[in-house]
């Protein structure tokens, strides 16, 4: 760890600890929790934060102060810690509970909100995504262009009082759902730089010039989507930030996405009853839980920076990368049981097993590749 501290301390994940106040409002999530699956409101699924999403359920959390902890009061939010926010997420992942609706609103479009909004903007959106009211989804993939986010073709030209904005992203969860999609574009030449000349733009939808088209999975399921978007108008004070800065807004972005405890949290529900029915060998259950407990440390030490203010980037992008193999590894532990998975059976653990494996070949894609990720570390530790 010395070589790597003395580069800047680009990759701090010294071991950190929750403080001892937030022990009761996990036991008030447990509690709900519990409470809420008793009642059979909502059934254990492995990533749920992609695949289960409840409208009723995602309310009920913004009701109860759960969601857009963070954000400023003044902004209709709870004002409270990223560690705060941590022990409720954690909860909720553990659980398998639905909160896909709201993943993306309240992970990244609100601190990007408040990082990089207008006060308008902050008026409008926040609050409503506080309350579970305002769903977000991210446009940032596109067609033949894999996790290069650089090359992004979706463009914005400029008109009277706006942009007019044509081009297509894929794999966009819950697009469907949303009230509004955080799009990248291009505004301008790549120059120097292909980084250079792309913004970030606030789309509110339905619009009659936004084509939406469902990605079915493998499940039956619908959470991505295509999204076509031919000449629509996005007035100028629906820009996000500085025109030609999204490139440097996005960096700031991703850090939220890939440094949640989701990336390790993913197939937890399927451990932990593969665990339950004692159907792993004790060698096997060991290496894994004590994976989950390394992993998980790493992702507290990065909710620890957050806090303070800090954005650890390297870090979040090694821990995701990590996270995601951990995933494969649970479920290949499943699938070493015998268990048959069928995403239509009554039995949770074949259920439970059926939609891990569909959505697994997307575990080390979301949210850049492994490949990406670790380009990303090399270079911030200057071995690239």
């Amino acid at each position: 760890m010395s070589a790597v501290m003395s580069r800047g301390d680009v990759l701090d994940l010294r071991p950190a600890e929750l403080p001892a106040e937030v022990a009761g409002l996990r036991t008030q999530v447990r509690d709900f929790l519990a409470e809420q699956s008793a009642a059979g409101r909502f059934v254990s699924m492995p990533d749920s934060w992609i695949i289960g999403a409840d409208l009723d359920f995602t309310r009920e959390l913004g009701a109860r102060g759960w969601l857009g902890m963070t954000v400023p009061q003044r902004y209709g939010g709870g004002g409270r810690s990223s560690l705060e926010r941590f022990v409720v997420i954690e909860e909720l992942l553990a659980a398998g509970a639905p909160v896909a609706a709201h993943w993306v609103a309240d992970r990244q479009v609100a601190p990007s909100l408040l990082s990089f909004g207008s006060e308008p903007q902050k008026q409008r959106y926040l609050p409503a995504i506080a309350s579970g009211e305002c769903i977000f989804a991210i446009g940032l993939s596109e067609p033949d262009t894999g996790s290069d986010l650089a090359s992004v073709r979706t463009r914005a030209v400029p008109t009277d009082g706006g942009w007019l904005v044509t081009g297509t992203k894929i794999w966009t969860s819950g697009a469907h759902l949303a009230h509004a999609i955080l799009a990248l574009v291009r505004t301008g030449d790549g120059g120097k730089s292909r980084h250079e000349g792309l913004t970030q733009m606030l789309i509110p939808v339905p619009d009659e010039r936004i084509t939406i088209r469902p990605i079915i999975s493998l499940t039956g399921g619908h959470h991505f989507n295509e999204v076509v978007f031919d000449e629509v108008f996005v007035p100028d004070d629906m820009v996000l930030g500085q025109v030609g800065a999204g490139w440097k807004q996005v960096g700031s972005e991703l850090a939220f996405e890939r440094s949640g405890p989701e990336r390790i949290l993913s197939t937890i529900p399927l451990l932990r009853l593969l665990a339950e029915r004692e159907l792993l060998d004790a060698a096997t259950l060991g290496r894994l839980v004590s994976r989950l407990w390394s992993l998980r440390e790493m992702s507290i030490a990065i909710a620890v920076s957050l806090s303070a203010g800090r954005a650890p980037d390297t870090a979040a992008a090694l821990v995701k990368d990590l996270g995601t193999l951990f995933e494969r590894e649970v479920i290949d532990a499943a699938r070493a049981t015998g268990v048959e998975p069928d995403p239509s059976s009554d039995e949770p653990l074949s259920r439970m097993l059926a939609y891990a494996i569909a959505s697994s070949p997307t575990s080390t894609l979301r949210g850049g590749t492994n490949e990406i990720l670790r380009g990303i570390v090399a270079r911030a530790l200057g071995v690239r």
